[in-house]
């Protein structure tokens, strides 16, 4: 799974892989569930708008704020072979409601060296030629009826990720190896306007040379408590 990343700030690379900027409003330099981050979707007409939205997918049929945040603590990541039937998920599936997440790096936990002391090893996980990555994702809108804010989510998509030389390392080694679907970027415009069965072509596990893994710095050991046990 994926419960922390890097958002990019690099808006030249925005432009120039998507045709649209970052948006404006700040958001956090470490993102977790509930952070506001910035994704990339397609419009009915046709073009891509960048915006923020919640990391962590809201179903539309949560009925409260406090009921909205619990659940984006368990939907920020979908399975991809469950994502069409999953409640939580399978509206915006059926809809084709794709995104993409800008990220300069996620990070997972590293159990090889951290065994004897019951303790994980935040990792950093990157592309190895350094450019920011489009991932992908699905996006949702909720209402709060109290207050009528539309709130705009977001889940990341996984898939097995045994055979991979960088993410099976990750996790504790009884778990499951699953990563996030790092997208070529000749894709990005196939996935945002994909019919299901393009979608599902495109889910799959990223080239074992395309990411690199190191230990991570003091900033993803500020992560909530938790995330990397």
């Amino acid at each position: 799974m994926c419960a922390h990343y890097t958002p990019t700030r690099d808006d030249a690379w925005v432009r120039r892989c998507f045709g649209v900027g970052l948006p404006p409003e700040p958001y956090p330099r470490e993102v977790f569930p509930g952070s506001l981050a910035p994704i990339v979707w397609r419009q009915a007409h046709g073009h891509n708008r960048c915006e923020l939205a919640r990391f962590g997918l809201v179903p539309h049929w949560i009925p409260d704020a406090t009921a909205a945040q619990r659940i984006g603590r368990r939907t920020y990541n979908a399975r991809s072979e469950t994502v069409a039937v999953k409640p939580s998920y399978r509206q915006a599936w059926r809809r084709r409601q794709f995104a993409i997440a800008l990220l300069d790096a996620f990070y997972e936990p590293h159990w090889e060296r951290g065994r004897e002391r019951g303790r994980a090893q935040p990792w950093r996980i990157q592309r190895a030629d350094g450019e920011p990555m489009g991932v992908a994702a699905l996006w949702e809108r909720w209402m709060d009826r109290a207050t009528g804010e539309i709130v705009q989510s977001f889940t990341l998509l996984t898939v097995n990720a045994e055979g991979h030389p960088v993410m099976r390392r990750l996790h504790r080694a009884e778990d499951e190896k699953r990563s996030v679907v790092v997208l070529d970027p000749p894709a990005y415009g196939t996935w945002l306007s994909a019919d299901h069965t393009a979608a599902r072509a495109l889910l799959r596990c990223p080239a074992p040379q395309l990411l690199q893994a190191q230990p991570a710095g003091p900033s993803a050991q500020a992560a909530p408590a938790g995330l990397f046990d």
